[in-house]
């Protein structure tokens, strides 16, 4: 059997993490280049610096086969196929800063001898505009799909690969036959049309979103239930249920960056993208509607009253704080004279550094100590599991906001809770019944 060829990842971020590692999982002699010297001391090590469900197990697995270097000319001795994974983060303008890009492109230089399969989410034209200055470099736009949280299975188990190259280009029949064995659909395009199929692709899943929490706050004035509504909707294979459950808006690093970025390349082609625009208002306002339901039980005055959040990360399974909602209602609360309390399994130590004066705890029920009011922000499924009871009795006031809708009303309200959902009935003890309500009415 002929050895697989060596791949070289730059960028040990959480997409080139999981794609070297994987890569190593499939038999392939990996090189990852990064520029954070104690990053490369840890992963060599095989100490993992974030949290994604199999990684871990697959780094320590595959780790006599990767090589984790400060040092650009390894990676050109020893790989042809180098995948670009670098942050490509959305500058004041809400245009992709391109700078890291920028940066590996001009270490590399102008060889026929490598090719730069981009990874990371850039603008349409990159691709073009990287060909026109490097003209003997190959170049292959391979966007990544993986969900965090589900990336390892995401890789290995594609629903497809898109590859956009320039006919007969030697780099696109390379990495097509390194994804040949994932099984997954191979998507052979032009390098504009891949990047823009990323783009597209969150921008569509990101509108779908907004539009169901739309529909959730109309339900809201009508008395509908939204999940109800969504199931019925999901049901038509037009539709499909992914992606129709109603919340407090999406978050993370790649819904909120690249509906900006896909914005703002209209915008600068002369095109005005007006759904984008309500797509990203829909998606801010959401999370500051649970403000007002807070208000709707406790009163108009939330000075010292104590909110506590379960859950900070922006998804389950992840700590990634990038975009999440906690941080906007965080500083809301803040604003509102409210003390704040907070707890997620895996997210604390990242959170406690991006939300000063919260109060940051070892344990759901911690948190919930003598609260006016619980607010479900991520969805993980501990929270389904709390004895509700025991919370009932440990809380100030028996209120819960559940903001992703994933808590059993009847139970809550059987315990003695008022809740509320978004976008379906209120339910349980009424507000007037809460000892805080009229005070704060008064």
């Amino acid at each position: 059997m002929a050895e697989k060829p060596p791949i070289g990842v730059i960028g040990a971020g959480w997409v080139g993490l999981v794609t070297a590692t994987c890569f190593a999982e499939l038999g392939h002699p990996v090189v990852v280049r990064e520029i954070v010297q104690g990053k490369v001391d840890s992963l060599s090590r095989g100490e993992l610096v974030m949290h994604e469900p199999g990684l871990q197990e697959l780094l320590t697995k595959n780790l006599d086969h990767m090589t984790f270097t400060t040092d650009m000319g390894e990676l050109l001795q020893r790989t042809r196929l180098m995948f670009v994974c670098v942050d490509t983060p959305p500058t004041y303008s809400g245009d992709a800063d391109l700078s890291r890009v920028e940066t590996v492109v001009q270490e590399v230089g102008d060889s026929n001898d490598h090719a730069l399969i981009m990874k990371s989410t850039v603008p349409v034209g990159t691709g073009a505009a990287i060909r026109r200055r490097k003209h003997d470099l190959a170049y292959v736009s391979c966007p990544e799909f993986l969900k965090e949280g589900t990336a390892v299975e995401d890789f290995m188990h594609p629903d497809r690969v898109v590859i956009g190259a320039d006919n007969g280009d030697w780099a696109g029949a390379a990495v097509e036959e390194l994804y040949r064995p994932l099984g997954g659909e191979i998507v052979r395009t032009d390098i504009a049309s891949a990047e823009m199929i990323k783009l597209a692709s969150n921008a569509f899943l990101a509108t779908k979103i907004s539009f169901i929490n739309e529909i959730a706050n109309v339900c809201e004035e009508v008395g509908a239930d939204v999940t109800e509504v969504a199931r019925g909707m999901g049901l038509d294979n037009r539709i499909g249920p992914k992606f129709l459950a109603a919340g407090i808006g999406y978050g993370g690093s790649c819904f909120p960056k690249d509906v900006t970025a896909l914005k703002q390349l209209a915008g600068n082609s002369g095109y005005h993208f007006q759904l984008l625009n309500a797509v990203i208002e829909v998606n801010e306002l959401q999370k500051r509607r649970v403000i007002g339901k807070l208000k709707k039980h406790l009163g108009d005055n939330l000075v010292h009253k104590k909110i506590a959040l379960l859950g900070l990360s922006f998804k389950p399974n992840t700590d990634d704080m990038r975009e999440a909602s906690s941080l906007v209602l965080s500083a809301r609360l803040a604003g509102e004279g409210a003390e704040v309390t907070a707890y997620d399994p895996v997210a604390a130590e990242r959170a406690g550094e991006l939300l000063p004066g919260v109060e940051i705890c070892d344990d759901p029920l911690t948190a919930l100590s003598g609260a006016d009011a619980a607010v479900v922000v991520t969805e993980w499924p501990q929270f389904k599991e709390l004895d509700w009871n025991a919370v009932r009795d440990a809380m100030k006031t028996p209120l819960v906001i559940d903001g992703r809708n994933v808590l059993d009303a009847e139970t809550l309200t059987a315990a003695g809770f008022a809740y509320e959902g978004v976008g379906r009935p209120s339910a349980g003890v009424p507000a007037e019944a809460f000892d805080a309500a009229p005070a704060a009415a008064g």
